[in-house]
């Protein structure tokens, strides 16, 4: 990944740690997570300055996304992304289901991205919407560090050579099994559920050029 290791952060000291773990939720989370919890086994810094750095990097990447969202009301260059497959599928869960949808999309990676978004897009509170991503991702970073910190315990000093390893590949593993849904399945991020459920979103307040807000503009003309 650009050249970087997760395994390079037990080598990083210092501030040139703290900010390596506080940027690389922006590339990539589940990385930054192992990353993370990998420098933190190999106490190459106290644990807690490393957990505050994650959180704070993973609710700093998510907090925006949300925004996205906002801006794809009435934004044509961000009505894109709300047009993204699952965006709709997770606005029907948001509505109806929000602390559930929110805990899934921070255990499903290919889930997240829509969530977020479609959070912004029907208006979810942005404060309940903080609230809730930092609870979903401390759950998250606390049983990846449990689960080091536990095996490493148990297995000894090993445990901080291949733990790590088990974790990338494992997660390599997740993602090449995503990508050829995606490719040889034609399907979304959201997988099974995108392509049976997902459907032109509702209430659309546009821009010109929007062909939902035109169809909507006929749909409610008066009849001759």
């Amino acid at each position: 990944m650009f050249g970087f290791e997760v395994g390079d952060m037990a080598l990083m000291t210092g501030w040139v740690l703290y900010l390596s773990i506080f940027i690389l939720p922006f590339i990539q989370e589940d990385a930054a997570v192992i990353g993370a919890a990998t420098a933190s086994i190999t106490g190459a810094a106290p644990t807690w300055i490393i957990l505050v750095a994650i959180l704070t990097g993973l609710v700093g990447s998510d907090a925006w996304k949300y925004w996205l969202g906002r801006l794809a009301r009435s934004r044509a260059w961000a009505h894109k992304f709300a047009e993204k497959p699952g965006v709709s599928v997770a606005g029907d869960l948001v509505r109806t289901e929000f602390l559930q949808t929110m805990l899934t999309a921070r255990f499903v990676p290919g889930t997240r991205i829509p969530t977020y978004i479609a959070c912004g897009f029907f208006k979810a509170d942005y404060a309940r919407y903080i609230l809730v991503l930092t609870m979903t991702a401390t759950l998250y970073v606390a049983i990846w560090f449990g689960m080091f910190h536990t095996v490493g315990a148990v297995a000894g000093e090993q445990a901080k050579f291949w733990l790590p390893a088990i974790a990338v590949v494992c997660l390599a593993i997740y993602i090449l099994v995503r990508w050829f849904n995606h490719t040889a399945k034609h399907e979304g991020p959201m997988t099974p559920l995108t392509k049976e459920f997902d459907h032109p979103m509702p209430d659309m307040p546009g821009f010109e050029g929007n062909p939902l807000e035109e169809k909507n503009e006929e749909e409610t003309e008066p009849k001759e």
